[in-house]
């Protein structure tokens, strides 16, 4: 028999994963949702008994008659506190009933001491029940429905395969797992082939050639998968299936995390926090936009008649997704790409055929097909997953729209104006995007959602999950919109209005002046010499680098040759590439990071063994030494570069000397026997803690240093960079990350070697000036960010930026770094 869980605080409910601290976010006290909270009284979310209440009255939990056990923590470190701000109103051993209040607190008092005031509610005994249903990504109220817990042992039990198969297990490297875009590709090879292929996860069994089976077997980064196949080819099925799952599918794990969460903030009562999903400041009249509701028919008028109608309006959305999906790029393109998966998805398709088949009409049978498989996905709990609802919501209503001729896109979209609305649909986003509107505010939504991404590509700022508060905003309320501190102002002060204007004026010129000068040399405004490069995965990138400016490539990812292809590439197209790169520089430096391959980068031709952790065993230099013919190929390719010398050579994951010792050795060979007399330069980029702490002994022997602070800091902070429940924490601006580069300059300025930087860090503005401040001189970033980058150190003097670094080093988390950024920058505009 289930139970129902209640919301002990009226918020925001959200997933455990959105917690800032491991201990909830890796469910290691058990499962449960989080919330926000906007009211300031716990109340009892079951009939039971109070089964404890900490002394700081900051917790307590219960056990309901079922044996069920759930404790609430309100707010993070709040322990701390020693019970001030909090009032409990119920002892251990009372018993209490659903909506009985158990602990009022100070909401503003406690928001403004404690770490965070997000509540977890944690089912504590795991092993006696799992959730089956729980409400996230939602606004909410006290004693609204939050969890559906079921015991262990009632669970229905996966029905065995009866077929003869043969079968492999892979682990995931896609850092969300199999959502909408990977989920599309397993579709495409499966139907390559006529057998019949499921992968199994975790007693989940899913169609690989259906996108929504495969979304609802609710996988995760790391995540070990069954592929099993049946039929007359299915050795090539599993092999083709195995080999695409053990890539990243281009999706690359992520260096720090881009999800933007809410942060405890004091607001004003015109202003109205939010997510950031894209950064950016916006200034406009609201324009509401609200969802039409689409009414169908139950019965249909005969399953000829409405199977040809679901067959004719399927064809005419598919055609103009198709069409959008050719005409767009990049982020738009992809998102196109999973929604013609969807609309071709052969399980939605026999959903609504079985619904036709039974009497119902074709909107009816549709709409029914994608709502089984939305409740599939929520049954999931999986909030990467479930934020892909969206996509299904989606050809849900352009189908409908078109069987129907009720139009979705509402009234005209005034330019410049910030479209606010309960939440977008990708299609939506794009249809609107024509209109030019200003910004977006959503009282839904995720930062990781399809919308986000959209949104991010578009350079459109935009805040989500806003809640009910953003209900009281009115058509054509003049809107502040500011995607970098995370809240909308409504109907505006004249004085916040210049003020937010100036703010605008000063973002656009700053913009304008890097543009001016992006070809000029950049030096700090007391003189010092600061190189400004970019980061390259293409040739493309190289030439875009060479119009903003960059002084040269502080990283060639090199592994873009080496991917999504079964063979290793040739030295001659290795040349090929390096040489078009180098000219696209024009005589510029280029440091070529040698194949870093390995962790969460496969190459199908390099096999390695199953590793328990990818991360510490065999990638990067450790490949290239295991495999001197690979080596070999490529250090001949950079050789061969013209003119001699442009090309430098960077070794990764470096975590000794002997490394570097063996490289060079195989360098000074080649040159001799290419008959080589210019010297080449050889660095190494500092990602272990092991070479920051040896940058000494690196520094003797190496021509350079690059630090590359991606996996740098996934390393001295031992967090997972592609793992979701800890990506949050990932931040390259933590003190003990900045210690180590700090570390590795001062070791290796003193044997004459300059620093650079190549990782995310180096393109984030508001670490540029305490990166100057520690020595760095090198800073290598993305190439649409070198010209503003340039700008940035111009402003800056040594002395200030060195006192600017001294503070940041004696901060106590990232969270302070960035603050004392804020401050910094706030003082010098």
């Amino acid at each position: 028999m289930s139970l129902i869980i209640t919301s002990p605080l009226r918020g925001w409910a959200t997933t455990l994963d959105s917690v800032p601290d491991p201990v909830f976010a890796q469910r290691m006290m058990g499962d449960g949702v989080a919330i926000q909270p906007l009211g300031d009284t716990v109340v009892a979310p079951f009939d039971g008994e109070v089964v404890t209440l900490h002394d700081a009255g900051h917790a307590v939990s219960l056990r309901s008659a079922e044996g069920a056990e759930v404790l609430i923590h309100i707010g993070l470190d709040t322990v701390m506190l020693k019970g001030d701000g909090f009032t409990p109103l119920v002892a251990i051993g009372q018993t209490v009933a659903r909506g009985d209040p158990l602990i009022r607190f100070d909401l503003d008092a406690v928001a403004l001491a404690a770490t965070s005031l997000i509540t977890p509610v944690i089912v504590t005994n795991a092993e006696a029940f799992a959730i089956s249903r729980r409400t996230v990504d939602s606004a909410i109220g006290a004693c609204e429905a939050l969890m559906t817990l079921v015991p262990v042992q009632a669970e229905a039990r996966r029905r065995p395969d009866d077929g003869t198969v043969i079968e492999q297990a892979v682990t995931l490297s896609l850092p969300h797992g199999i959502h909408a875009r990977p989920a599309a590709r397993i579709g495409e090879a499966a139907r390559r082939f006529e057998a019949e292929v499921h992968l199994l996860n975790a007693g989940k069994r899913g169609d690989a050639r259906s996108t929504v089976a495969l979304l609802a077997l609710g996988t995760a980064f790391g995540d070990e998968v069954t592929v099993q196949a049946r039929g007359d080819d299915a050795e090539a099925a599993l092999a083709a299936i195995v080999a695409l799952l053990a890539t990243d599918m281009g999706e690359g794990a992520p260096a720090v995390a881009a999800v933007a969460k809410l942060e405890t903030q004091i607001l004003r009562p015109d202003q109205i926090g939010g997510v950031i999903a894209s950064p950016g400041l916006a200034m406009g009249p609201a324009a509401r936009l609200r969802q039409a509701e689409i009414a169908v028919a139950r019965d249909g008028t005969g399953a000829v008649e409405e199977r040809a109608a679901l067959i004719a309006a399927r064809s005419e959305v598919r055609g103009r997704i198709a069409a959008r999906a050719n005409e767009a790029d990049g982020s738009v393109a992809a998102v196109m790409q999973a929604h013609l998966a969807l609309i071709d998805d052969p399980e939605l398709l026999a959903g609504a055929e079985k619904r036709i088949a039974e009497g119902r009409s074709a909107g009816f049978s549709w709409r029914g097909a994608i709502h089984d498989q939305i409740d599939a996905i929520r049954a999931t709990g999986n909030a990467h997953l479930i934020e892909r609802i969206d996509d299904l919501v989606d050809i849900e209503r352009q189908l409908l729209s078109t069987l129907t001729g009720t139009p979705l896109d509402g009234d005209a979209l005034a330019t410049g104006a910030i479209v606010v609305a309960e939440d977008l649909l990708p299609s939506q986003l794009v249809t609107l995007a024509a209109a030019k509107p200003a910004g977006i505010c959503l009282a839904r939504g995720g930062p990781t959602s399809h919308v986000a991404i959209l949104c991010a590509g578009m350079g459109l700022p935009a805040l989500v999950a806003m809640g009910d508060a953003l209900d009281t905003v009115d058509e054509g309320t003049r809107l502040l919109l500011d995607a970098e501190l995370g809240h909308v102002t409504a109907n505006p002060s004249a004085a916040d209005a210049d003020a937010f204007t100036a703010r605008l004026a000063k973002r656009d010129a700053r913009r304008a002046a890097a543009q001016a000068a992006a070809k000029d040399a950049c030096r700090s405004a007391d003189g010092t010499r600061i190189e400004i490069f970019a980061n390259i995965g293409t040739v493309e990138d190289a030439e875009i680098a060479a119009v903003q400016g960059a002084e040269g490539s502080g990283l060639v990812r090199s592994e873009f040759l080496f991917l999504d292809r079964e063979t290793a590439p040739s030295e001659s197209e290795q040349h090929t590439a390096y040489q078009r790169i180098a000219d696209a520089l024009a005589g510029q430096p280029v440091i070529i990071r040698l194949l870093d391959i390995g962790g969460d980068k496969p190459a199908a031709y390099i096999p390695i063994a199953q590793e328990e952790n990818p991360a510490l065993g065999l990638r990067g230099i450790r490949v290239a030494l295991a495999r001197p013919d690979l080596l070999e190929t490529q250090l001949r390719a950079i050789l061969r570069v013209e003119p001699a010398g442009q090309c430098k050579i960077m070794i990764p994951m470096i975590a000794s000397v002997d490394e570097l010792r063996q490289v060079r050795a195989v360098v000074d060979r080649l040159r001799g026997e290419m008959g080589i007399r210019a010297p080449v330069e050889v660095g190494v980029m500092v990602e272990t803690p092991a070479a920051a702490m040896t940058a000494d002994l690196l520094a003797a022997e190496a021509d350079f240093l690059s630090i590359g602070t991606n996996d740098l800091t996934q390393y001295v902070l031992a967090m997972d960079r592609g793992n979701p429940a800890v990506a949050a924490g990932v931040d390259a601006m933590h003190p003990a990350v900045l210690r180590m580069i700090a570390e590795t300059c001062r070791l290796a300025t003193a044997r004459g070697r300059w620093v650079g930087v190549c990782g995310g860090l180096a393109s984030d503005p508001a670490a540029l000036p305490i990166l100057v401040g520690l020595g760095v001189t090198e800073l290598s970033a993305v190439p649409g960010f070198v010209a503003e980058a340039k700008q940035i150190v111009r402003t800056l003097t040594l002395i200030e930026a060195r006192a600017h670094a001294e503070l940041a080093l004696q901060c106590k988390s990232a969270a302070e770094v960035r603050a004392l950024a804020r401050a910094f920058e706030e003082t010098r505009r």
